[in-house]
C-alpha cells in the first residue's frame, strides 16, 4: 500500500508524523465510540434483566433468546418514530437540547484511560476536563426544558440546574483528596499513584470522598434516588416529556453514557483503574495474567450494576430533603474530607 500517497490523499505528505498521529487518534475515537454505544445498548438491556429478577420478573424474553436482540429492536423503533416538535416552542433550541446532553458526556471519554498506554487525550487537567464536561451536559436538559413550551418539562429543567449546582461542588469537592494524595489532575497519574501502596488503590484512605462522589454520581446523572428532573410520578417525564423518536433516544444515551463515564471516574480515581490489587496478587499470583482491561471493565460494571441495585431497592427522595443532603451534609462532609487528607499528608 502506497503510505506516501494515502498522506497525500489527507493534505500533509511533508509530515507523515504529524499524520499518523492523527490517524491513530481517529481510530481510538472510532473504537471508544463503538465500545461505548455497544455498552450502552445492553446496559438498558441488563438493567430491564437486573431489575426484572429482584423484582421476581423475567425481564424481556421475545425478542432473541432470553431477549437478547431487545436494544436492537428498540432502536430501530425509535428510529422510525415520528419526530414531533410542539408547535409553541422553541424550534431550534429543541431539536439542539439533546444533542448538547449527548456530545458533552461523549466527549468526557476522551481522557479516560481504559488501560496502560490506551487513552485518546493525555492531559494534565484531566479530571478537570471530566467535571466541565458534566456540566456542560446540564445545559442540554435546562434547553430542553424550557424549549418545549410545557410546564412538565420547564420544571424539570429547573429542577435539574438547582440539582446540578448542588452536586456538582460536592462531586469536585470529594475528589480533592484524591488530587492531594496523588499530587496531580492527570488521570494517568493519579493510577499510577495508587500503586505506591500495599492496597494498590485510594479507596481505603479515601472512604469518605468515595462514599459523597458515588451519592453526587447519582445526582450528577439524575438517576434513582436523585431522578427528580424526570419524576414520572409528578412530571410525566421532566425534561424529555415532549421528545419523541430519535431525540428522546438521545437523552437516554446521554444519561447512560453519563453513567458510564462516572463510574470510569470511580475506578479510576479510587479502585486503582486496570491494576489489580497488590496485596491481591501477592496471594493469588497466578491473576497476574489477566490482562489491565479485564480489571478495568470489571470494576466499571459492578459500579453500573450499583446504579441498576439502588434503583431497584430506593425509592425517590422527595425535593427539598434532595437539595438538603447537597447543602447540609455532603458539602460539610467532602470538606472535612479535604481538611483530614491534608493534616495527614503533611504529618505523614
Amino acid at each position: 500500500m502506497d503510505f506516501n500517497g494515502f498522506y497525500g490523499f489527507l493534505g500533509c505528505p511533508q509530515n507523515t508524523s504529524l499524520c499518523v498521529q492523527i490517524i491513530i487518534i481517529l481510530i481510538k475515537i472510532a473504537v471508544v465510540i463503538a465500545v461505548t454505544m455497544l455498552h450502552v445498548a445492553y446496559a438498558t438491556y441488563f438493567e430491564r434483566k437486573v431489575i426484572g429478577h429482584m423484582q421476581v420478573r423475567l425481564g424481556p424474553m421475545r425478542v432473541g433468546p432470553h431477549g437478547l436482540l431487545q436494544p436492537i429492536a428498540d432502536g430501530v423503533k425509535l428510529f422510525f418514530k415520528e419526530d414531533v416538535i410542539p408547535q409553541a416552542g422553541d424550534k431550534w433550541v429543541f431539536q439542539l437540547a439533546p444533542i448538547i446532553a449527548v456530545f458533552a458526556t461523549l466527549s468526557a471519554l476522551a481522557v479516560i484511560p481504559i488501560f496502560e498506554g490506551f487513552m485518546i487525550a493525555n492531559i494534565n487537567v484531566g479530571l478537570l476536563y471530566i467535571l466541565a464536561m458534566s456540566s456542560l451536559s446540564a445545559y442540554g436538559i435546562i434547553m430542553a426544558g424550557w424549549s418545549s413550551n410545557s410546564k412538565y418539562a420547564f420544571l424539570g429543567g429547573l429542577r435539574s440546574s438547582a440539582q446540578v449546582i448542588s452536586y456538582e461542588i460536592a462531586l469536585g469537592l470529594s475528589l480533592v483528596g484524591v488530587m492531594l494524595m496523588s499530587g496531580s489532575l492527570n488521570l494517568y497519574e493519579i493510577v499510577k499513584g495508587q500503586q505506591e501502596y500495599w492496597y494498590g488503590m485510594y479507596l481505603i484512605p479515601q472512604f469518605l470522598g468515595y462514599f459523597i462522589f458515588l451519592v453526587a454520581a447519582f445526582a450528577e446523572t439524575n438517576r434513582t434516588p436523585f431522578d427528580l428532573p424526570e419524576a414520572e410520578s409528578e412530571l410525566v417525564a421532566g425534561y424529555f416529556t415532549e421528545y419523541s423518536g430519535m431525540r428522546f433516544a438521545l437523552f437516554f444515551l446521554g444519561e447512560y453514557i453519563a453513567m458510564i463515564v462516572m463510574a470510569c471516574v470511580a475506578v479510576i480515581c479510587f479502585w486503582g483503574g486496570w491494576t489489580a490489587p497488590p496485596i491481591l496478587l501477592k496471594w493469588f499470583p497466578f491473576l497476574a495474567v489477566v490482562p489491565g482491561i479485564v480489571w478495568f471493565f470489571i470494576k466499571v460494571y459492578f459500579h453500573i450494576f450499583l446504579f441498576y441495585w439502588v434503583r431497584a431497592t430506593v425509592p425517590r427522595y422527595r425535593y427539598d430533603f434532595l437539595m438538603r443532603l447537597g447543602w447540609k451534609v455532603l458539602i460539610p462532609l467532602a470538606l472535612l474530607n479535604i481538611v483530614a487528607t491534608s493534616i495527614i499528608k503533611y504529618a505523614f
